[in-house]
């Protein structure tokens, strides 16, 4: 594996949910300069061969993570794009079964959760989430 994959990997998992500027910031600190292009087709080997995970909530940066093999989602704050780890609610894949699965062997669902995190909430004053296991 190359110095540059390596840095990543590092990169990713010392960070929170990295987009691709920070993984370049990173790798950048670890090991000197290296291109963008060079940080982007190694994000995307390193996904392709299992050892990343990305995620890609819809209008924000696409975003990595080391956490592969589990069955996990995300919870992504509206205000802030923070990314939290959400556990499955069922423990197995997939979470969730579609109503008609049209001939396709369902292996996985991928659940991103919106809403306003601890501190957005506070600084708008929102209130307590909703919450259907209280």
């Amino acid at each position: 594996m190359t110095a540059a994959r390596l840095a990543i990997l590092h990169t990713v998992d010392g960070g929170d949910h990295l987009d691709v500027e920070a993984i370049h910031r990173g790798v950048c600190d670890r090991v000197g300069q290296v291109s963008l292009q060079a940080v982007y087709d190694s994000l995307n080997a390193l996904q392709r061969g299992g050892l990343l995970r990305r995620i890609e909530p819809a209008g924000s940066p696409t975003r990595y993570e080391t956490r592969v093999g589990d069955n996990h989602h995300h919870l992504v704050c509206r205000s802030c794009g923070r990314v939290t780890d959400v556990d499955c609610a069922v423990g197995h894949a997939p979470c969730l079964e579609p109503v008609s699965d049209a001939g396709y062997l369902v292996d996985e669902a991928d659940v991103i959760y919106w809403g306003l995190c601890p501190p957005c909430r506070a600084e708008t004053g929102s209130a307590q989430p909703h919450s259907a296991h209280a």
